[in-house]
């Protein structure tokens, strides 16, 4: 099982603190059958961290990896907030994408709100060969009140990332019910932990992938793995037409 979105690098944002949460945390996640993780520490007006920090932070990740004989695989990542001068940073090796590799991109909106500019900058990634990934847009308050904007972006060539404390209700009930429409309007290309910790914060994807799996069918947790594995070897991604969701009050949603 492969993680394309983590907290685990140690002291650089409000993830695992110190290399002995770190290691706490890898523990858990081979626990949970992870075998590789993408490590995605923000990058945000409240935490800089750029690639340089991020590739020296990992490498210390794999020393303790190996000190301690770890079946598992950390891989440089980062999860970018939306910004106007995203593909400028890119080209100037400010940003990482996803396993330091790839085309994919992890973008992150502020939970608040959508940025008006989101559209035309998915467009531009998409034009300048990055692919963005946006990340957790079941506990975004605007997509909340108007899923209808995630639809526009994934029917634009946008792919999204559920969260699995999502899926598991670990966020609430009201925003579990909204990621089951999410999934079943072929909204969701991917599940991740967004980990942070082993307490408030931690993986579920175990717990999350078999909930799909009774859900909606083994082959939709299967279809979630291999586009995960597909993001760390820059590989293909075959998403399914996308619909709008409808009348979100039968779920209760509100």
């Amino acid at each position: 099982m492969i993680d394309i979105h983590c907290h685990i690098l140690p002291g650089i944002d409000d993830g695992a603190k110190t290399l002995e949460d770190t290691l706490t945390m890898l523990k858990v996640a081979i626990e949970e059958g992870i075998t590789v993780i993408t490590a995605t520490p923000h990058h945000n007006p409240e935490y800089k961290n750029e690639r340089p920090l991020i590739l020296q932070k990992v490498q210390e990740v794999e020393q303790i990896i190996e000190e301690n004989n770890l079946p598992i695989q950390v891989l440089p990542g980062q999860e970018v907030r939306a910004y106007g001068e995203v593909i400028a940073d890119f080209k100037d090796n400010k940003l990482l994408t996803a396993a330091d590799n790839s085309r994919f991109v992890l973008i992150e909106f502020p939970s608040d709100h959508v940025p008006g500019y989101a559209s035309q900058l998915f467009y531009q990634m998409q034009s300048n060969g990055f692919q963005p990934i946006l990340v957790h847009p079941e506990r975004n308050s605007e997509i909340i009140e108007n899923p209808n904007i995630l639809y526009d972006l994934v029917n634009k060539g946008a792919l999204s990332q559920i969260t699995a404390s999502s899926v598991t209700g670990h966020f609430g009930r009201k925003i579990q019910k909204l990621t089951y429409q999410i999934v079943e309007n072929n909204l969701a290309h991917f599940i991740a932990s967004d980990a942070h910790n082993v307490t408030s914060r931690s993986f579920k994807m175990k717990e999350a992938l078999k909930i799909i799996g009774d859900e909606f069918g083994f082959e939709l947790s299967e279809y979630y793995k291999n586009n995960s594995k597909q993001v760390i070897i820059d590989g293909q991604i075959y998403p399914d037409k996308p619909s709008k969701i409808k009348n979100k009050k039968i779920l209760g949603l509100f």
